[in-house]
């Protein structure tokens, strides 16, 4: 999955609007004009589309953390410093799970509501440290299935 899907699947299953969108970004410093939010919405194939790159869909996510649960308090300014290595699936995945402040046991719902079956073990391991022994990297499948139990849940089905 690339960033642009991932981008779509979120805007979709939090309803998110164009006006909202600028203002996710704004939250995470970034000021990206209304009219090109179209663009990285589009599917590759399709005219006018504009690849969502690592630094702006985190920026996006970082944006999503501070509306979803407010901006962190610390007592030092922490420099924003651009991500060395592609955004991975875990780091989504990461990012996602503060974002809705999802404890075990709501990761677990929303991958039953997408009728997918994972252990605690299983979910625990694509949290952890990348190189540690029972680190496992968040395959496509994974990703796909817990964006759709997220769909399922701030949209639920007719």
């Amino acid at each position: 999955m690339n960033n642009n899907d991932i981008l779509r699947r979120v805007r979709y299953a939090l309803s998110i609007s164009n006006p909202d969108m600028v203002e996710i970004f704004k939250l995470a410093g970034h000021d990206f004009p209304e009219c090109d939010i179209p663009d990285i919405l589009k599917k590759e194939k399709e005219t006018g589309y504009v690849e969502c790159s690592d630094q702006l869909f985190e920026l996006f996510l970082d944006g999503l953390i501070i509306m979803k649960r407010g901006k962190k308090e610390s007592t030092a300014p922490q420099p924003s410093t651009p991500i060395e290595t592609s955004m991975s699936n875990n780091m989504v995945l990461k990012k996602l799970r503060i974002a809705f402040n999802f404890k075990e046991e709501n990761m677990l719902d929303m991958f039953r509501r997408a009728e997918y079956a994972i252990t605690k073990p299983e979910l625990s391991a694509l949290f952890r440290k990348q190189g540690s022994k029972n680190y496992k990297v968040c395959g496509d499948q994974i990703l796909k299935k817990f964006l759709h139990g997220i769909t399922v849940f701030f949209r639920p089905p007719a």
